[in-house]
């Protein structure tokens, strides 16, 4: 496994490196993401007991690569994530460090795919050999990369070490008639063995060379948005002992230090007259952490962790999923009633049958991800292309931001279409 701390070409001191572009796996729950990433990172993503259970993502995982280069061998087998070449032996030269963002593939867990699918760069899109391609997920988890805007994919054409070669090759033929007309055309397909690392120097290198690391904003206000929440004590902690609550999530413009005071919104429910309200959160950013080791500085890009002066009980169990952070007086205002410009899709993805999209009708209850944040909301007037939503939980969005809209169909919710956030 790669070190993420590096030589400083400046002083010649150690620094750590922060991850700076996020990509997401998506596909079908049994096409072996998970063992990709953990190919890729040495991170095992399910760390949740339901998930060791039962064999399958359920909560967004996270993890780090760190992409070195054998300025010595051939291509494409000069990509590894060690610092030594496994081939030769000789010294690699860091190329990039990458952040990969693990969703669920189970169609029941599809609105935590899309809270994943906001913080994404890029991505790969994982599919298993052994079944016929595609899958239910695999056409959902495409759509929703392509409404979301994702354009840089790699398709990884998953455990070839269990079929023959014949077989591999009427995969492959499956595949680029899957993807043909779609987002991932003209995208690279891998065949690998997740299990084994056959061909991950390859994937290493078609990742570097179609998933570009995005021009950053670095002046902008910052924002991050929250895909993780934890309490970090252990139980018995002394009072005098106990740090404050730690977010998790990925920086999607500007940066924080440590000392900025900032806000979270739409921060914690408040009873009052009977009613509901969400008062936004205020504190300070007392740490930042990348994967391998503490920074002064969280840039646009990767993941990571602030360590705040947050009561831990606000904080643990995940409860501000969903939030977004920024400094004080800079964030958009927190949203109880939303006008959304919407677009359905023609058909229901993820089901077996072509079920017809029907128009969203008055007073109908819908799901919505807008960035990180998962909420419900009931329909109030639905004219058009036109509709005006109340939802459950507030959720704090700038105009203009694209929201995922699905809708109880049989035993699951089903994305049918998308939405742009009217001012």
């Amino acid at each position: 496994m790669a070190q993420a701390v590096l030589k400083s070409e400046k002083k010649g001191e150690d620094q750590v490196v922060q991850p700076e572009v996020n990509i997401g796996t998506l596909g079908h729950v049994d096409n072996g993401k998970s063992t990709l990433v953990q190919a890729l990172t040495g991170v095992w993503t399910a760390r949740h007991s339901e998930e060791l259970r039962r064999g399958i993502t359920i909560r967004i995982g996270y993890a780090d690569a760190f992409i070195y280069k054998c300025p010595k061998c051939r291509a494409p087998n000069n990509y590894t994530t060690r610092t030594r070449c496994p081939n030769c032996g000789s010294e690699t030269k860091f190329r990039r460090a990458v952040s990969f963002v693990d969703c669920p593939g189970h169609h029941s867990l599809m609105v935590t795919m899309l809270s994943g699918s906001a913080l994404m760069d890029g991505a790969l899109f994982v599919l298993a050999s052994n079944v016929t391609c595609p899958q239910a997920q695999d056409r959902e988890h495409l759509l929703a990369a392509e409404s979301v805007g994702i354009k840089n994919l790699v398709v990884v054409q998953n455990k070839i070490d269990v079929i023959s070669k014949e077989r591999a090759i009427e995969n492959y033929k499956e595949i680029q008639t899957f993807v043909k007309g779609t987002i991932a055309e003209d995208a690279p397909i891998v065949p690998i063995s997740a299990q084994h690392g056959t061909n991950v120097d390859i994937l290493l290198r078609d990742i570097e060379e179609y998933i570009p690391t995005p021009k950053r904003d670095f002046t902008a206000s910052p924002r991050m948005y929250v895909l993780r929440s934890f309490d970090v004590n252990k139980p018995g902690t002394e009072l005098d002992g106990l740090l404050g609550g730690v977010i998790g999530g990925s920086v999607v413009q500007g940066s924080f230090r440590i000392g900025d005071e900032v806000e979270i919104r739409p921060g914690i429910s408040v009873q009052e007259g009977g009613k509901t309200r969400y008062e936004r959160l205020v504190t300070t950013v007392r740490s930042l952490s990348v994967s391998r080791g503490p920074v002064q500085e969280a840039r646009s890009g990767g993941l990571v962790g602030m360590g705040t002066d947050l009561d831990p009980s606000l904080s643990k169990s995940d409860g501000l999923v969903g939030s977004v952070v920024g400094k004080v007086d800079t964030l958009p205002e927190t949203l109880g009633k939303i006008t959304l410009d919407v677009k359905l899709f023609e058909k229901v993805v993820g089901t077996e049958l072509a079920v017809p999209v029907e128009k969203i009708r008055t007073n109908e209850a819908l799901v919505l991800n807008l960035g990180t944040a998962v909420t419900s909301g009931m329909v109030s007037s639905a004219r058009e292309d036109l509709v005006d939503i109340n939802l459950r939980k507030p959720a704090c969005a700038e105009p203009g931001a694209k929201v995922a809209i699905s809708r109880r169909i049989a035993d699951s919710w089903r994305l049918i279409g998308f939405g742009s956030l009217k001012v």
